[in-house]
């Protein structure tokens, strides 16, 4: 639930990448637990990111583009957390 007057910063952003909000009291509602549940999609999918690139670092063969790729992969991942812990951070009573 959001303090009274507070919008919720959600896990998306808009088509022109501007941050969306969601202005409600209803921590139940169907746009509060779709973006309840994208946020943990979000950070299951970097923790599972997380575990592939610390396997990863270890294989010499490796190559530049793959590491580049998982860096990208990394720095999206990053942001979603950032994003969620931001979120997070204002619905803390």
């Amino acid at each position: 639930m959001t303090p009274q007057n507070e919008l919720r910063l959600l896990p998306w952003s808009s088509p022109d990448g501007k941050a969306c909000y969601l202005s409600t009291d209803d921590s139940g509602g169907y746009m509060s637990r779709l973006a309840d549940n994208i946020e943990a999609a979000q950070l299951g999918m970097a923790a599972e990111l997380v575990e592939q690139v610390s396997t990863r670092l270890g294989d010499r063969d490796a190559g530049p583009e793959d590491m580049r790729r998982m860096l990208a992969e990394l720095t999206g991942a990053l942001r979603d957390v950032i994003r969620v812990a931001t979120s997070r951070g204002h619905l803390r009573p």
